[in-house]
């Protein structure tokens, strides 16, 4: 945006000097008339150029908007190609970028907020906010519920942060202001031991999946004779292995060794 023009009164002073003499002649006016002839000019002149700035002013506006819409429109698009290359689908892009936006606030609030325990806390949530975020790529299945998690509670949290952080710029310790600021602190204890159960319950699928892929292994273990265990003890399996192939070793070499004597004799 350019800076705003300011009224052109040289209109005023133009029509002025072109109209009054010949009023002033053509009328035969005497000074006062002469003088009031020179008001209402330079009434009307101010008038014309007020009425020109205006008619500028709307059309610059008018460019601007066109201009905006235009970048707007540009980004959109540029957006647009960007998500439509972008090896992730739809919701797993629209959870990216809404855990962007709300990590770009936190962060602000961290900033502003001068409070040391708080801070930390911040830090805490947001360390474990992005972790939350960062799944809806490895596991898209985790979709619905981080979904829950930004549409719901991290805007809640970030709405109390901020609420505190315009209490805690008051400087001014009252009832209200500190009754909610400690009512606030303590809510991030309980938002963070809520933020990591549902960080944990994320990965509920991914548990029951390696206790499949365990119970599966002890089954082919227990089949060629290497389980005995109800669970899988790798160091117990690795033990196990480097025994046998020390004893398959140690065969080979006997056999060897009973070949050559043959041959010898």
């Amino acid at each position: 945006m350019g800076k705003k023009r300011k009224p052109r009164y040289w209109i005023s002073a133009l029509v002025f000097t072109a109209l009054w003499p010949i009023t002033c002649v053509g009328f035969e006016l005497d000074p006062v008339g002469a003088l009031i002839a020179a008001g209402v000019y330079v009434l009307a002149g101010i008038g014309v150029s007020s009425i020109i700035s205006k008619r500028r002013a709307k059309k610059e506006a008018a460019a601007a908007a066109e201009a905006a819409k235009a970048e707007a429109e540009r980004r959109e698009a540029e957006a647009k190609a960007k998500e439509a290359k972008s090896p992730y689908s739809p919701e797993v892009q629209a959870i990216i970028r809404e855990g962007r936006l709300a990590m770009k606030e936190m962060g602000r609030l961290y900033s502003s907020i001068q409070n040391p325990d708080v801070r930390s806390r911040i830090n805490e949530l947001m360390s474990v906010s992005d972790k939350i975020v960062r799944d809806a790529i490895d596991d898209p299945s985790d979709v619905p519920q981080i979904r829950k998690f930004l549409d719901y509670y991290l805007p809640t949290t970030i709405k109390l942060l901020n609420t505190y952080d315009r209490m805690s710029a008051q400087e001014v310790s009252g009832e209200n202001i500190s009754g909610s600021m400690e009512r606030i602190e303590d809510m991030l204890d309980t938002a963070i031991e809520a933020y990591k159960k549902q960080l944990d319950a994320l990965f509920a699928n991914q548990a029951a999946d390696i206790q499949m892929d365990i119970e599966i292994m002890n089954g082919m273990l227990a089949r060629e004779g290497l389980g005995g265990k109800s669970y899988l003890d790798i160091n117990s399996f690795m033990k196990q292995y480097e025994k046998q192939q020390q004893y398959a070793k140690q065969n080979n070499i006997n056999t060897n060794i009973e070949k050559g004597s043959t041959s010898n004799g």
